[in-house]
């Protein structure tokens, strides 16, 4: 049994973010509550509030925002790429929604990490070496994924630094 139709467009905004692209919005054929948790234990999730039924992916480019009754998705070159994510959206919902008794519904919000959460973390010795000036620089480089963590040359080779790694791994 399929769960949603469809997704279908229903206005589009320029993408302040990047200029050029567009924000499509899309209204679900049905509202999307009783599947948001089964979405949430997807990869990619950087929130999920399921007091307010809303899901927000990172894609490569932009975002996707999930409420119960709209979606968004930022950074799109031209209307044809929205609808075909769209239409790709729709495929994935109704996929997870099969094989929702293979997975465990997420209850408990999810926050994305803030640029001090991951700040925390790094050595914090603005030590210049990863080509940023700071190490908060660095941090938001990492959220925007612009860089990574091996370009953190303390965090690979201080094994004192390992468990600090491996939470900022699990966090990214």
């Amino acid at each position: 049994m399929t769960y949603l139709d469809s997704i279908t467009p229903v206005r589009t905004l320029p993408c302040l973010a990047e200029p050029g692209k567009m924000i499509v919005i899309g209204k679900p054929a049905r509202m999307l509550e009783e599947v948001l948790p089964y979405l949430a234990t997807l990869p990619g999730i950087i929130a999920f509030n399921p007091e307010q039924g809303t899901l927000t992916f990172r894609r490569q480019p932009g975002f996707l925002t999930i409420q119960r009754d709209q979606v968004y998705i930022t950074q799109v070159k031209d209307v044809q790429e929205g609808l075909e994510l769209l239409t790709a959206l729709t495929e994935s919902i109704n996929a997870v929604w099969e094989h929702r008794q293979e997975l465990v519904a997420v209850t408990a919000s999810k926050r994305t990490p803030r640029p001090l959460d991951i700040w925390s973390l790094l050595p914090q010795t603005n030590c210049k070496q990863c080509g940023e000036a700071t190490c908060m620089a660095f941090a938001v480089g990492l959220l925007q994924q612009n860089r990574t963590l091996n370009e953190c040359p303390l965090l690979a080779s201080d094994l004192n630094l390992a468990d600090r790694r491996v939470a900022l791994e699990a966090m990214l």
